[in-house]
């Protein structure tokens, strides 16, 4: 990761020797979209971290882990339709769930949920592809979801 956070250092000190108009300009932008979604990604992370907080690990890997995984997946898959995050939300949260000892393919069924379908987000949609469309978007990519869920735990193993 490191090598990461170098690479971007020397090309952003490249492009600042380029064009230092359009690296501020650039920066400034960052900053506006940031401090605009900000707010939002606070809101939901202080959420989700209460949440884990006040449900009991027992709880948490009873419905979602060690019970029916049939059902862990179902629910998982529910929670993820309704609920929107983005991947830098959702992938640690998905890690903290695996600790507390959630399956992989619950915690598959969840993170392909949560970006794939758009229960919150169909009035957009519907609006930009129609009904039709929206629907049947949402649909495929839950059933897609659902097998890429038992797919996972075939190869890991918890499933036959």
């Amino acid at each position: 990761m490191k090598y990461f956070y170098g690479l971007t250092a020397v090309l952003f000190l490249l492009s600042f020797c380029k064009s230092r108009e359009k690296t501020s300009m650039a920066l400034r932008m960052m900053v506006k979209k940031t401090t605009r979604f900000l707010p939002a990604f606070l809101t939901m992370l202080i959420m989700i971290s209460i949440v884990l907080y006040v449900l009991p690990d027992k709880l948490i890997s009873e419905y979602l882990g060690s019970g029916n995984k049939v059902t862990g997946v179902l629910l998982a898959s529910l929670f993820g339709s309704i609920t929107m995050m983005p991947g830098f939300i959702a992938f640690p949260l998905c890690g903290i769930l695996l600790k507390k000892g959630v399956p992989y393919m619950v915690i598959s069924a969840l993170s392909t949920t949560l970006m794939m379908v758009g229960v919150l987000t169909y009035p957009i949609e519907k609006e930009y592809f129609g009904v039709r469309v929206t629907v049947i978007r949402n649909v495929m990519s839950l059933i897609i979801a659902v097998i890429v869920a038992f797919i996972t735990g075939i190869l890991y193993g918890e499933v036959l």
